[in-house]
């Protein structure tokens, strides 16, 4: 497949991108500095552009099968909703039939109506990255993008870890393991994410992924 990923220097992203060239799919790097692309290899191409001007990488996206996104913005988390649509709108213009969105825990359900969010012990200095990927989760469903888009919601905890293989898949509730913990490894969460580019599957719906 040929696959444009934004946000391929980030933590989550730079390992996207490794699972990515390991399946052997074509991909394209947007990147605002791509001297930050630590990867090299055949089947990578490395382009300049920002995500808040789709006509730096509207070129990039026609012939594409599909994008993946992993995007932060710690220094504005507003801008997070703002990309959110503006990647729906350019994806729609170029014809790309499948978008990946890199969400955030905090929307999920931890009981009917109860959010990761809402709980007194979640730390204030997550919160405007948390809020920004809540927005951003509207945004995508009041679209009417023609794009199957999946917006994916990692565990409570994502750290690096080991490269399992093995993850289970939700919907708008909390994964938590027998022990009560919410957990999986960036590398699984990136196996996670190409399987919903690979196969198809959750238009238009919002998953998660946890052990």
């Amino acid at each position: 497949m040929k696959i444009v990923l934004f946000g391929a220097t980030g933590n989550i992203g730079k390992v996207i991108l490794d699972e990515a060239l390991a399946r052997g799919h074509q991909v394209t790097a947007v990147v605002r500095d791509p001297t930050r692309v630590a990867s090299t290899h055949a089947s990578l191409s490395v382009v300049t552009g920002d995500v808040g001007h789709p006509e730096s990488y509207a070129q990039v996206l026609r012939g594409a099968d599909a994008a993946i996104a992993s995007l932060n913005d710690h220094a504005d988390p507003a801008n997070v909703p703002k990309q959110a649509g503006l990647l729906l709108g350019a994806l729609t213009e170029a014809g790309v039939p499948r978008f990946a969105w890199v969400g955030g825990a905090g929307s999920l359900e931890v009981s009917p109506g109860v959010r990761v969010i809402d709980d007194p012990h979640f730390p204030d200095a997550w919160k405007p990255s948390a809020n920004a990927q809540i927005a951003a989760l509207a945004v995508f469903r009041a679209s009417d993008a023609k794009v199957d888009w999946t917006y994916i919601s990692p565990a409570a905890e994502l750290a690096p870890g080991e490269r399992t293989g093995a993850y289970r898949l939700g919907d708008d509730r909390l994964l938590v393991d027998a022990e009560g913990h919410s957990r999986i490894s960036i590398a699984d969460f990136a196996i996670g994410v190409l399987d919903r580019i690979e196969r198809g599957d959750a238009p238009k719906k919002r998953v998660t992924f946890a052990y």
